[in-house]
């Protein structure tokens, strides 16, 4: 059984208050898992009500006026017995019954039991929800494995990632077997990739011939999800998703728009990039006219690279063969894009969605990420496959532009800890220890009103 970071997660927002919640993100990465393993650890009773698999559950939220009205016909829709204190209730897929999370309040309210909800593409489907129950269900995003999940998933000891974060925040060098064997990692993680059921298949079987036909049905029910959400642009976003491997590797890495049609304007497809975001099956990073704080401000919505939601699904989707010659370690092949969907995959996961940048400039090159810290400094952030990981000269161009300031920078590379004046080279596998930190630290804050009183 595969132990994700989402089951201490789950164990403590159900332990420290009484809402429901809300998981959501693509199709198969493990929402429903989660909330049954839960339920396993927890509760002698488990209710699932999938509105997507069953329609007509649908209608248990039909009219409704009380809660007690909706356990009625819970009851009647299941023979699990429903004890209080005893039973959880999952409502799974409910981008099929928007009913289901404008009536959660009234079921919290009442107080009988513990709720569970799940649902994919959401980012569409949530406009269709009147109102959203604040104060009474919370919201959650699910994505697939991160790296440090899949280090745990195979066998590598924690002893073995305490090392690795110690080396990372002291900045000094990784045992150098340990770091041998850790891109060895790399490299399976790069074609399992993050999928609950590939990397379970992965585990049992150790045939990469079976994890390669769990990708693919995966693929395949993705591409079946924009055929049924979105029947009149079908045909563009299937080709937008499909056009994502090539885009990424090509020479600068961004979507051309001319690749779809020859006269695109970015305007005409805006909703199709949004859709595969929002339905999280595509990974959006923007370029910033200028890596000064905020980058949000600076972003251009019109530029921009599309990564895969999983890099494992990114490897399976290039030509026949590339797979094994990443297992292998090959170092004349140029996989610059997998890398770089692996660091975005990463960053993705670890609370940089809707914060993810690049910076190009004519003048002074292309950073592959650039990131905002908690507190207002950029770090520009390189990503390098090949042996030539020390030249970036984008990378000294902004490091010697004394208008950004940019204290430091990250360049992560397949060989070990170092440090090169301001730039610190970091091996890829470290990507799992670098995390957004928004939260305001813990402390009093009373400012001066004595002129005001």
């Amino acid at each position: 059984m595969i132990t994700r970071k989402l089951d201490t997660f789950l164990d403590d927002f159900y332990q420290n208050g009484n809402k429901a919640l809300l998981l959501t993100g693509a199709r198969q990465v493990g929402k429903t898992v989660a909330f049954r393993r839960f339920a396993e650890r927890h509760y002698t009773h488990y209710i699932e009500i999938n509105f997507l698999k069953t329609p007509a559950a649908a209608s248990i939220f039909d009219k409704v006026k009380t809660a007690q009205e909706i356990l009625t016909r819970i009851s009647a829709f299941t023979n699990v017995p429903m004890v209080p204190g005893e039973t959880f209730i999952l409502f799974d897929e409910i981008q099929d019954c928007p009913e289901c999370v404008t009536q959660i309040k009234f079921l919290v309210e009442e107080g009988s039991f513990r709720y569970g909800l799940t649902g994919s593409l959401l980012g569409i489907e949530l406009k269709d929800i009147r109102s959203e129950p604040v104060g009474y269900m919370d919201i959650a995003d699910v994505f697939p494995l991160d790296f440090e999940e899949f280090c745990s998933a195979i066998g590598v000891a924690t002893r073995i990632i305490d090392h690795l974060r110690s080396a990372f925040e002291n900045r000094l060098p990784v045992d150098p077997v340990v770091h041998s064997q850790m891109m060895g990692v790399v490299n399976l993680y790069m074609v399992v990739g993050g999928m609950p059921s590939a990397v379970q298949k992965y585990i049992d079987t150790h045939n990469m011939q079976h994890v390669g036909a769990e990708q693919r049905a995966i693929l395949n029910l993705y591409k079946r999800d924009i055929s049924r959400y979105d029947p009149e642009e079908k045909l563009l976003l299937n080709e937008i998703f499909d056009l994502i491997p090539s885009e990424l590797n090509a020479k600068n890495k961004r979507f051309i728009l001319k690749s779809l049609n020859e006269g695109a304007k970015f305007k005409q497809y805006e909703d199709s990039f949004l859709w595969l975001k929002n339905a999280g099956v595509a990974i959006p990073v923007f370029n910033v006219e200028e890596p000064v704080f905020p980058l949000k401000l600076n972003k251009q919505r019109n530029l921009f690279k599309l990564f895969q939601n999983d890099v494992g699904l990114l490897a399976y989707q290039y030509a026949d063969g590339i797979q094994l010659r990443i297992l292998s370690g090959e170092i004349n092949l140029n996989y610059g894009a997998v890398y770089e969907n692996f660091v975005a995959q990463e960053l993705h996961a670890h609370g940089y969605k809707d914060k993810l940048y690049y910076f190009n400039s004519k003048k002074q090159g292309e950073l592959v990420f650039v990131l905002e810290r908690a507190d207002g400094t950029i770090l520009p952030t390189e990503v390098k496959s090949g042996k030539d990981y020390e030249f970036h000269l984008a990378l000294n161009n902004i490091l010697g532009n004394e208008q950004y300031r940019i204290p430091e920078a990250i360049t992560f590379c397949n060989d070990n800890v170092s440090i090169r004046g301001k730039v610190v080279y970091l091996p890829v596998y470290m990507t799992m220890f670098l995390k957004c930190k928004q939260e305001i630290e813990a402390g009093e804050f009373v400012p001066d009103i004595s002129a005001l009183t």
